[in-house]
């Protein structure tokens, strides 16, 4: 039987439905997934860098979200809807809510009973929790091998897909942080090990380190990519891709929620930048420079209109249109959210050539 995607009259419809339903929003996501099911909406999954790795092209993260804004009950809601979606990549951090925000996913990882096979979990190791003494963050040896011990036991699991240094140290060696990771992937306690928000010259260091010492070195960098925030993954990350085989597990695609336009008029008091603790996030919106880009989203807001769909939706798709992303990871406080935010995987198409030509005249 074919479907309505399956020809250029077929996406023609579906982009007008898509069209029409941008003028009704209540009915919005209803029109979708009723697309979705027509047209046998399915996850994308992409390689990990040059690794063999296949990690969904949308992921879910629990920065945030978990152990601040929801509780066990919403945070499995959240999770299971992304998992029955097909997201296989769970991205989580030791400093992620002191730690209750790995507690409480490996809680629900535990209660949930998924094959262990069906699903990556990652951790991530810099700035630690409780007292935060010299031992207890960083990059050395002592603190990285604890610190896996650890989200282990928070996760409870066996072991992590994924490992990444948090933040680069400069007082720790970068050879003593390659061998380190190298020997908990020799134990069996993590597969792969990369970095986050580390500059390329550190990225290609390590690469040298591990290679001159018959190493394992890192196979991914989790940055901030964005509409408004590109430099890093766009230029100074370019010859990493193809000569390295860099992958991408990118955080905050919609801007720490600048990219939804639900801060177009200030911060809402229920808003995330509201929280203790993430005062610096509500700086972002409330600098001088803040104003510019905000004009820049309500341009893009009227991209995403004509082509139907919502703002956060044309933010994600925009990042998955780069080829270079292995994933994009969402994040999300209620069910509505990460249901309508996981149908830009269908979107990525509508970003014609012209399409992107118009974002570049915005965004640039």
């Amino acid at each position: 039987m074919e479907k309505p995607g399956d020809s250029p009259q077929g996406l023609n419809a579906v982009t007008s439905a898509r069209r029409s339903a941008s003028s009704l929003p209540r009915t919005l996501l209803f029109v979708d997934r009723i697309l979705r099911t027509l047209y046998a909406f399915e996850m994308e999954y992409r390689n990990l860098g040059k690794s063999g790795l296949k990690v969904s092209a949308l992921s879910f993260g629990a920065w945030v979200t978990f152990g601040d804004q929801i509780k066990d009950d919403t945070a499995e809601e959240l999770m299971t809807t992304a998992y029955d979606a097909g997201v296989n990549f769970f991205d989580n951090a030791e400093a992620y809510s002191n730690g209750e925000a790995e507690r409480m996913m490996g809680r629900i990882l535990k209660k949930m009973g998924w094959r262990r096979n069906s699903y990556c979990v990652s951790s991530k190791v810099f700035f630690g929790i409780d007292e935060r003494k010299p031992t207890q963050r960083g990059l050395s040896r002592k603190h990285v091998m604890e610190a896996c011990e650890d989200a282990l036991g928070r996760l409870q699991v066996d072991y992590l897909d994924l490992y990444f240094c948090h933040r680069s140290d400069p007082e720790t060696p970068i050879e003593e942080v390659v061998r380190t990771m190298n020997t908990l992937i020799a134990q069996g306690k993590i597969f792969y090990w990369g970095t986050s928000e580390w500059s390329a010259p550190e990225i290609q260091e390590a690469r040298k380190v591990a290679r001159e010492h018959g190493l394992i070195g890192p196979t991914m960098e989790q940055p901030q990519y964005n509409l408004l925030h590109r430099e890093k993954v766009e230029r100074e990350f370019a010859d990493l891709y193809e000569g390295e085989g860099l992958g991408t597990t990118v955080w905050s695609p919609l801007g720490s929620g600048l990219l939804t336009g639900k801060y177009n008029d200030g911060v809402p008091e229920d808003s995330r930048m509201a929280l203790k603790g993430y005062e610096w996030l509500r700086e972002r919106v409330e600098d001088k420079g803040a104003r510019e880009k905000i004009e820049k989203v309500k341009k893009l807001a009227e991209v995403a209109k004509d082509l139907g769909i919502s703002l956060p939706r044309f933010s994600l798709a925009w990042c998955l249109k780069n080829p270079n992303v292995s994933t994009v990871i969402l994040g999300a406080s209620r069910k509505e959210q990460i249901e309508e935010n996981l149908l830009a995987i269908d979107d990525v198409d509508l970003l014609s050539s012209e399409v992107m030509k118009r974002i570049e005249g915005i965004v640039s």
